[in-house]
């Protein structure tokens, strides 16, 4: 007889134990748990970002100083339009950012048509050597 009260003892004993262990567990995945709004939400930027970095890399190759920088390159604007949207998120900020600044400077007037092709010609370059190491 005392065994079996020991034994329903230890029996009771680890039942209350896996229920203290769940209690712990859902109330902790609680805490760690990001909604579905919230993941649609940061989605929806990343993508938004994306796009814009891809319309700015786009927006100078395809401009006249762009056109005649890939065509002193001999560089078709069709592979290159389709390289673009094949980078990787990284590598396509960096590429807008360096576009943005030169369409800026450019517009401003602290770069020449000369400068631009250069800044072209250098964009084209890092677009191929990025692609061509993945």
């Amino acid at each position: 007889m005392h065994s079996r009260s020991v034994r329903c003892f230890h029996v009771l004993g680890l039942a209350v134990l896996v229920c203290l262990m769940g209690f712990a567990t859902s109330a902790q995945e609680a805490r760690h748990v990001v909604s579905p709004s919230e993941l649609q939400r940061d989605t929806a930027q990343a993508a938004q970002a994306r796009h814009a970095d891809e319309q700015a890399v786009r927006s100078l190759l395809s401009s006249d100083a762009g056109q005649k920088a890939l065509k002193s390159s001999g560089v078709d604007f069709a592979k290159v339009e389709k390289a673009v949207g094949q980078l990787s998120d990284e590598d396509l900020a960096k590429l807008a950012e360096r576009s943005r600044r030169a369409e800026s400077d450019f517009a401003a007037g602290r770069l020449s048509d000369r400068d631009l092709l250069w800044i072209i010609l250098i964009i084209v370059a890092v677009l191929i050597i990025a692609l061509a190491l993945r």
